[in-house]
């Protein structure tokens, strides 16, 4: 490593910290000392800074605190003819700045509080194209994607490439690899985000092209969310810097590509980023720093060419991506389901209310389809004019030695990610609700509707390898052959959801396990039963038994129930059992039914908390996608960081919102019938369900009974509504006695 590499990063981190303390002085001469300091909806303070000191940033005058740190982190300067080749300055130097940006990106949204456009996807007709740092609801939606591993990592872009064309190539090639892109930063009047939109990209966090702000300060967001993730899914516990960096360094696969002229700003942020185990690629002759140490291979490398820049990242960071070869005139991948198709970029569409669009897949003999064989029955996109609507049906056949039943609606469900996952379409709903648009781009690359088919034959193979011999897949666009799958399908829905609905947990012998998330949680294990589905949403107990048949090594293992230990609360000693060596001795039981008494642990992924509401003798519960203050007097994103660790918690559990009506929720602790709040959105959205379950329970007007936050955010406040209304928890014996 030479001195010159040193002299520049040190002199960058002096620069920036002198640049983070003149901008606090002039800040405490504008506002008070006590003005509230924060990353808007989140529950980690300043990210950075939190994570890796445990120092809390509330107020303007707590800035005081890490700024000193970061002073005190500044190394010597280079003197002198005999320099030590050692990394350690450098670190300091790096992170000493990297403090400095989240401190600078703080008092900006101090002074301007509008700056940023904090949704997950920018209004670039408005000029609001910098998102800012994610929420806490965009980390708990996206942070999982590194947990199942569709997001292997991302691609830190900072700068501006050579031209609009040159962004876009690299951009939609890491997209191909399913990595997340943070962009941060000018050079020479522009970026690497203003190229792409030029370029016709759609940029947000639906298209994994996250446009964090238009300065090298603003790469620290990518960052916090790094160290945010570890807190989240990990329980790494704040101050614990040591296991936040190996952390990101094991798990979070991450790299920085500089685009441009490195000034001391830029390289000193290169710098800090090495402390991340996150190395970085430039385009420009630069310094380099080749021996490995904290980064698995080389942490700086220079003069990389833009055509080979993507494939060098990669190995660089030592990652392993797999990429789907499906031969498709679109492009394919993970990185396009949130792209969307809105009516200035339609060509055509079908299903949405404007025709009948309907999905069906069915087992087989193997001798009676052939595998690959896609067949197109009426017209096809070349055949309709721009504006037409077109009814579509999609029957797929899947035959194999191993293929059940059971797997069928387990392989429709994927039919909705599969489509959106190719470039330019857009999918949504499932069964016989589905619709799908198509974009000109689409159109003009040549996109037909036997590629969607290709796209199902080529992926059930991939991701179903044990389950899936042959797939043959035929499309309709005629309405009376869409109209006769249609009617053949609904009654095959409702075969399958009778079967579904009237599965129990008495009805089998063995449950399944999930640890998916066990490398964030290490102490949680999720145990899904026909009654109890995985708190993530997910996986039901046929997922989770098509998964052990297509993986048996994998996250879902069998889980013999044994010996029934307590019927009301859930308990059963092969459970138990289970747990204890899947928990590594951490947890030696807990009940299913119950949020009171041992409830089953929860990790930072759980779709919903419920929470003990105690002046109400009732149960409150609230999704990840709500933002406002509760009853328990604790938002989701706090709820979340007590639970997410894998702890079982009591009074606390997580849960899914499909588990909320299912026969066994709750029970132990009475039931549906407890619950007292919970949020309007999500109330609505399963009203049918909660409908049917209380007058299943004796109680058919109870959805009418639960308040929700039109009502209040406070027991106190809820309270008196409960009594007009005559809600049955109030009548119930004392939750906690």
């Amino acid at each position: 490593m030479s001195k010159l590499v040193a002299f520049a990063a040190i002199q960058g981190g002096y620069k920036v910290v002198s640049t983070t303390e003149g901008a606090y002085t002039r800040a405490l001469e504008t506002f008070d000392a006590a003005s509230k300091i924060e990353f808007p909806n989140t529950g980690y303070y300043l990210p950075v800074i939190y994570s890796l000191t445990g120092i809390k940033v509330e107020t303007l005058e707590d800035i005081k605190e890490p700024l000193e740190f970061a002073r005190d982190l500044l190394p010597k300067h280079i003197k002198g003819k005999n320099h030590l080749p050692y990394l350690g300055p450098l670190l300091d130097a790096g992170m000493a700045s990297i403090f400095c940006y989240e401190i600078l990106e703080a008092l900006r949204i101090l002074r301007e509080p509008d700056f940023y456009f904090s949704q997950e996807d920018p209004d670039i007709e408005a000029g609001k194209i910098w998102v800012g740092p994610a929420d806490d609801i965009i980390l708990r939606k996206r942070g999982v994607e590194f947990v199942d591993g569709s997001a292997p990592g991302f691609a830190a872009i900072v700068g501006a490439c050579p031209t609009p064309e040159i962004a876009k190539a690299i951009v939609e090639d890491y997209q191909k690899k399913n990595l997340y892109i943070f962009c941060a930063a000018h050079h020479n009047g522009t970026s690497v985000v203003e190229q792409l939109i030029e370029a016709g990209v759609q940029i947000g966090w639906g298209t994994r092209i996250v446009p964090f702000g238009p300065d090298i300060s603003s790469a620290v967001f990518a960052l916090g969310f790094a160290n945010r993730a570890a807190m989240a899914f990990g329980g790494v516990q704040p101050g614990d810097y040591k296991t936040i960096l190996h952390y990101n360094k094991d798990r979070i696969f991450a790299f920085v590509n500089a685009f441009g002229d490195i000034g001391t700003e830029w390289g000193v942020a290169a710098a800090g980023c090495v402390n991340w185990g996150f190395p970085t690629l430039a385009d420009t002759d630069i310094p380099e720093i080749l021996p490995t140490g904290i980064c698995t291979y080389e942490h700086v490398v220079a003069n990389v060419p833009h055509d080979e820049i993507n494939q060098r990242s990669v190995e660089v960071r030592g990652l392993k991506v797999h990429v789907s070869s499906i031969e498709i005139p679109c492009a394919f991948g993970p990185a396009y389901e949130g792209e969307r198709v809105r009516g200035k970029d339609l060509y055509c569409q079908m299903g949405g209310g404007k025709s009948q669009c309907t999905e069906l897949v069915k087992g087989a003999e193997m001798n009676e389809i052939e595998d690959g064989k896609v067949n197109l029955i009426g017209p096809d996109i070349t055949d309709m004019q721009k504006g037409e609507v077109l009814p579509l049906g999609i029957y797929v056949q899947v035959a194999s030695r191993e293929f059940q039943e059971d797997f069928e609606p387990i392989l429709e469900r994927q039919i909705h990610h599969l489509i959106n996952y190719i470039q330019g379409i857009m999918h949504i709903g499932q069964r016989d609700i589905a619709w799908i648009r198509l974009g000109e781009a689409g159109k003009d690359k040549g996109f037909t509707l036997k590629d969607i088919g290709v796209v199902l034959h080529a992926k059930f193979h991939q991701d179903f390898t044990k389950i899936v011999d042959k797939v043959q897949v035929t499309l309709y666009t005629n309405k009376e052959d869409v109209d006769k799958l249609t009617a053949r399908a609904r009654a095959e829905y409702k075969k399958r959801d009778e079967r579904v609905d009237k599965m129990t947990d008495e009805d089998v012998e063995t449950y399944y396990s999930c640890t998916l998330c066990q490398s964030f949680a290490p102490t949680h294990v999720c145990s899904v039963s026909p009654e109890r589905t995985g708190l993530c949403g997910a996986y039901n107990w046929m997922d989770c038994k098509a998964s052990f048949e297509i993986n048996p090594t994998g996250p879902n293992q069998p889980i013999e129930k044994g010996e029934c230990v307590d019927p009301k609360l859930g308990q059963w000693k092969g459970v138990n059992d289970f747990i204890y060596k899947a928990s590594r001795g951490a947890i030696t039981h807990y009940n299913f039914y119950s949020m009171v008494q041992d409830p089953m642990t929860t990790c930072g992924c759980c779709e919903a908390i419920a929470a003990m509401l105690p002046s109400c003798n009732g149960v409150m519960t609230v999704g990840r996608d709500y933002t406002g203050e509760t009853p328990c007097g604790m938002k989701f994103t706090t709820l979340a960081g007590v639970m997410g660790g894998g702890q079982s918690s009591p009074g606390f559990v997580g849960h899914s919102k499909f588990n909320i009506t299912q026969g066994k929720f709750l029970l132990g602790d009475g039931g549906l019938l407890r619950m007292v709040w919970m949020p309007k959105a999500l109330k609505e959205e399963i009203k049918e369900r909660i409908m049917k379950r209380g007058e299943i329970m004796g109680v058919p007007d109870l959805y009418d009974k639960i308040a929700d936050e039109t009502v209040g955010i406070t027991e106190e406040e809820i309270l008196p509504f409960l009594e007009k209304v005559g809600h049955p928890a109030l009548n119930m014996d004392p939750l906690i006695g």
